[in-house]
């Protein structure tokens, strides 16, 4: 009893259990948002919303600068130096309003060229990039917003806001794809995370007065220099990454058909659900760990105490998903998806393997090992864009769950190899 209430009183715990509370919120609004798609869209119609999530990801990166890493890492060192700490602020806020500012431009003139890009010259979505463009400044803002925040280590903070910008996100998605089905789903995607600015701004307000940090001579190009790694390391792993999904996908439409592509997707956003609860505890709690840790013994230590308490925890989440998996996509989705059980299996091993190194990718992120992540990120997304272009010939679309799980066991080898100093 008194080992589990020394646990109990420890920060991870308490903020391990908020988190879970943000993530079954979550995957609450899931479960509605994906029996509405089922319903109202198909496994085709999945498909296309896939191609534009991939594609969001992509351009949240491009619009971000793929500083959001680097924002939590020097805002978590400089949480006390409030001259520096207003400098990075303002210098990040100024460089992020210049780009999003002409990618909007990009995405709204050449609404046409985008829409055939992503979803092809068979789909008429022009408005999807229009409707984008107005709102790709709000959600830019809203992640750098967040960063900040998560940086100063106000994880309760950020994980409210997440409960909060979710429900939001839940009323738009319910109101447009009932309204406009396929359309309604494309534009839910595009809207929701915008709003989530108004919501963070709420939020941050009450940490940072925003307006009167946000001033022209508090520029700094050395900063922007020092982000510019983060920059590389993010172009690699959320542009690239997503990218290489795309065609992957694109690939599958052309093999094995819409359907069964929308199948892969539907796997795909059962994974999504589940992997919130790790994702978001190391972005919010082991990456600034990781970040101040000032040798191996301390890195680890943080490595080892995810290994610990979290990782057996996932293992036994995913054995419950496998054995509920039937039940699991007649709850999400409808009787036309029941092909998607026979792609649980290797979906959750390469999730497993997935997350056994993802507590190693994210110290590229905080000690900036930029050539070293570049490199193994590379080489990753080589290795499954080959072996699914493989494996979707050999096994069809079960093939491209087969190639995630080789390429996760592959990528956690060399991770291991890599950081064997700091993790052995």
């Amino acid at each position: 009893m008194e080992c589990i209430k020394k646990i109990t009183q420890t920060q991870l715990f308490k903020i391990s259990s908020l988190n879970s509370l943000s993530v079954i919120f979550k995957i609450g609004i899931g479960l509605i948002t994906s029996k509405l798609l089922a319903v109202f869209v198909g496994p085709g119609g999945m498909a296309l919303v896939g191609n534009l999530r991939n594609f969001l990801t992509s351009l949240e990166s491009i619009s971000t600068l793929g500083f959001q890493n680097g924002i939590i890492k020097y805002t978590a060192e400089n949480e006390k130096n409030e001259n520096q700490l207003t400098k990075i602020i303002a210098t990040v806020f100024i460089s992020l309003l210049a780009i999003v500012t002409v990618l909007s431009g990009v995405l709204f003139f050449f609404a046409t060229f985008w829409n055939n890009a992503i979803f092809g010259n068979n789909f008429d979505y022009i408005i999807i990039f229009k409707v984008l463009a107005l709102a790709l400044p709000w959600y830019a803002i809203s992640v750098f917003m967040l960063a900040v925040i998560n940086g100063l280590g106000q994880f309760k903070r950020v994980i409210w806001i997440n409960i909060t910008g979710n429900a939001v996100g839940l009323l738009v998605s319910i109101g447009m794809i009932l309204q406009y089905e396929t359309l309604g789903a494309l534009l839910s995607l595009v809207i929701s995370p915008a709003l989530m600015f108004f919501v963070m701004f709420y939020f941050i307000n009450k940490e940072i007065n925003f307006f009167k940090t946000i001033r022209l001579h508090q520029y700094d190009f050395q900063i922007i220099k020092n982000l510019s790694s983060y920059s590389l390391m993010a172009f690699v792993s959320s542009v690239l990454g997503p990218l290489v999904f795309l065609v992957i996908r694109k690939n599958a439409i052309e093999i094995v058909g819409l359907e069964q592509a929308g199948f892969w997707e539907t796997i795909t956003r059962i994974s999504t659900y589940y992997m919130l609860f790790v994702t978001t505890i190391v972005s919010v709690y082991f990456l600034p760990k990781l970040a101040v840790a000032q040798n191996n013994l301390e890195t680890k230590k943080v490595f080892w105490s995810f290994y610990k308490m979290i990782l057996p925890v996932f293992i036994v989440g995913l054995v419950i998903v496998y054995i509920l998996r039937f039940f699991i996509v007649n709850l999400l989705f409808t009787n036309a998806f029941l092909p998607v059980t026979t792609l649980f299996f290797w979906q959750l091993t390469g999730d497993v393997l997935k997350v056994a190194s993802l507590i190693l990718g994210y110290q590229f992120f905080a000690k900036k090992l930029t050539l070293a992540f570049i490199i193994s990120e590379l080489f990753s997304l080589t290795v499954l864009y080959f072996s699914s272009l493989y494996f979707i010939n050999e096994f069809g679309i079960q093939g491209i769950v087969m190639a995630q799980a080789f390429d996760n066991f592959v990528y956690l080898v060399v991770l291991c190899v890599y950081f064997r100093k700091s993790l052995f």
